[in-house]
């Protein structure tokens, strides 16, 4: 599959349309087997191009996955991101504000998360929920959460110009997938600790959150933070598309290798030498 036709694919659109339905195949495998075949092939260059950007430390990546309540922000980091070695990987996820936090701006615990160079950032949720949550439940006034789409967009391009490259996944579920899943964790007691009741109360607003996030995504969109629409009603497919969109954007970034700072054939023999 050729650079960057994932990525073209799954772009999200600035008309407030998301594009895809959530349970479309817009590119790729049709089949849960064809994807894991596929997925195998993408883990071996994937590890390759993470070691590389971890050495050369130089650059960073910020994967944000956002989706509505079971969309599979969670799955999406054990399957996907799972796939490179987790020593190169910053994991954060971003549950309501603390105090501490409120008593700052909406970006300063984003600020406080950001990957150091050579580390692939993964936020679950993110400064994006100050325009979602903030906005359906009224969190704020209406002029402070708009306000807040150019404050994420100056800061995402100050982000770009430092050196990290962003990668924003909206993890687009039906509510009748959402239905199914939510059953399936009562119905699984090993999955009782996943069920949060407050989940219904979301998904009672489920019309005002698909217009906040067609909102975010039409306005937040740019090429140095682009937009992807992953469809997530198949798992398999969730996972095979944002592990592509993170292998397309490494692959372009092509970190390579930092040089060595010393002889490396007479340390060789040194080593060589040693009893």
């Amino acid at each position: 599959m050729g650079t960057g036709r994932v990525r073209e694919a799954l772009r999200a659109r600035r008309d407030k349309k998301f594009g895809v339905k959530p349970g479309d195949y817009p590119i790729g495998p049709t089949s849960k087997s064809n994807a894991a075949k596929q997925l195998s092939t993408t883990a071996e260059r994937l590890d390759r191009l993470q070691e590389a950007l971890y050495a050369s430390a130089s650059q960073s990546v910020l994967l944000i996955l956002q989706g509505m309540d079971t969309s599979g922000k969670g799955g999406t980091i054990r399957h996907a991101c799972g796939l490179v070695n987790p020593q190169g990987l910053h994991i954060r996820s971003f549950k309501k504000p603390t105090k501490a936090e409120l008593r700052h701006d909406f970006l300063w615990r984003i600020r406080k998360a950001l990957p150091t160079p050579g580390m692939i950032g993964v936020f679950d949720r993110s400064h994006y929920e100050d325009v979602l949550i903030a906005r359906v439940d009224s969190l704020v006034k209406p002029d402070v959460w708009e306000a807040r789409y150019d404050q994420i967009n100056s800061f995402e391009q100050e982000l770009a110009d430092s050196g990290v490259t962003i990668i924003k996944c909206f993890l687009h579920i039906s509510p009748e997938e959402q239905r199914k899943r939510l059953i399936a964790r009562l119905e699984r007691p090993q999955k009782h600790w996943k069920y949060n009741p407050a989940d219904l109360d979301a998904r009672s607003k489920w019309d005002d959150y698909q217009a906040a996030y067609a909102e975010a995504l039409a306005r937040c969109d740019s090429d140095a933070a682009p937009w992807y629409v992953v469809p997530s009603d198949h798992k398999w497919y969730r996972n095979w598309a944002v592990s592509q969109l993170l292998l397309e954007t490494l692959e372009e970034m092509d970190p390579q290798f930092p040089e060595p700072d010393f002889d490396v054939k007479e340390e060789l023999k040194r080593v060589k030498a040693l009893d």
